[in-house]
């Protein structure tokens, strides 16, 4: 049972028009705790509040710290529901172990993310290209110094009310193929949504903005030469009427677009191939005229199509800059059952009661 202890001060919404991504917070928040012996306990959804940590707290050390990342939508219909809740429930809780973080049940944290979304439906903005962000966190709050698991750790989940991702949905950007830094390597933290995977990737992604791109695209850790993933996102390839996205084998996260993706993909009847690209193939492929395009894929954007790469002082101009059909196709697909404009024949929706 989730007990709920509702605000007393309501905080003034943003116009949707107004909405960018991730600076504004919904009232409330659900949180869960946990002790060895005890396991996960007391889940509660209370007023948004700052947290209180010891200073000695094993996540400001030691970066024992997880999250996932889920949207709520407002359909057609005026209607509240979420894109593959269960889908990023389990992956946060299978995810746990290779941080030594107890994994949390998967039904108490997609009740607990349903609690808060029912108490803040009001927050779910209603105009075309915004969602309600939901932000589950995992971190280890015992204060003590000395390498080990934390015996105390902190669920909460707080939630945002969103315009599109980079400011504009669907534009093509940019991208830098990093050949230098690392992102993640085998027998690393990759797979799993860990906070130090993406503080890693902060001095490539800057050093990348000063050259004019948007974001890097990450290559393997032995070679720097094979694709892993575009920014914090998924990526595929299409090579003439191929489409390609690295596999997962420990250093790109299982993302819940991808698998989505890659379902519409088959069902419609096209070539998908889960296997590892180079960027020799890419360049091949491009002096062919076959790289037909090329897109990153994830909750937050759900489809950036790759208009450029910029690789050792050469360019790569993909599809004359320009979005590919497929990937359009992808995108209106994806957001037409989130918004509620498709049918939802996978019962990838959840909907809020």
């Amino acid at each position: 049972m989730i007990s709920t202890h509702l605000t007393a001060n309501r905080k003034p919404r943003p116009q949707d028009a107004d909405l960018v991504f991730g600076r504004v917070f919904t009232d409330h928040m659900a949180i869960i705790d946990y002790e060895a012996g005890r396991g996960w306990y007391d889940p509660r959804v209370v007023p948004y509040e700052p947290l209180a940590l010891d200073p000695a707290a094993a996540v400001l050390h030691y970066g024992q710290a997880m999250f996932e990342g889920l949207k709520a939508f407002r359909g057609v219909d005026g209607k509240v529901r979420l894109f593959r809740l269960d889908r990023h429930c389990r992956r946060m809780s299978e995810g746990a172990a290779r941080l030594c973080i107890p994994s949390i049940d998967v039904e108490l944290m997609r009740e607990a993310i349903l609690a808060l979304v029912r108490v803040d439906s009001v927050w779910v903005p209603a105009a075309a290209e915004t969602s309600l962000y939901i932000r589950p966190t995992i971190i280890a709050t015992e204060p003590f110094l000395g390498v080990r698991p934390s015996k105390h750790y902190l669920f909460y989940v707080i939630a945002s009310p969103v315009g599109p991702y980079a400011g504009e949905a669907f534009q093509p950007v940019r991208i830098w193929v990093e050949d230098r830094f690392v992102r993640a390597a085998p027998g690393g933290l990759g797979g799993v949504k860990a906070g130090a995977n993406y503080v890693a990737s902060l001095l490539a992604a800057e050093e990348a903005k000063k050259k004019g791109y948007a974001q890097v695209l990450w290559t393997d850790a032995h070679e720097h030469r094979y694709l892993e993933e575009v920014g914090t996102m998924n990526m595929v390839v299409r090579i003439k009427d191929e489409f390609v996205t690295p596999p997962i084998e420990g250093t790109i996260l299982s993302g819940v677009t991808r698998d989505s993706i890659i379902t519409l993909l088959r069902e419609w009847g096209l070539l998908v191939n889960e296997r590892s690209i180079g960027m020799e193939e890419i360049i091949s492929a491009h002096r062919r005229g076959d790289l037909r395009e090329m897109f990153g894929c994830g909750t937050a954007a759900v489809i950036t199509p790759v208009g450029e790469l910029g690789w050792k002082g050469d360019s790569l101009v993909i599809n004359g800059g320009q979005p590919g059909e497929v990937a359009r196709r992808l995108f209106d697909s994806i957001t037409g059952v989130q918004y509620g404009r498709l049918p939802d024949t996978h019962s990838w929706m959840t909907g809020v009661e």
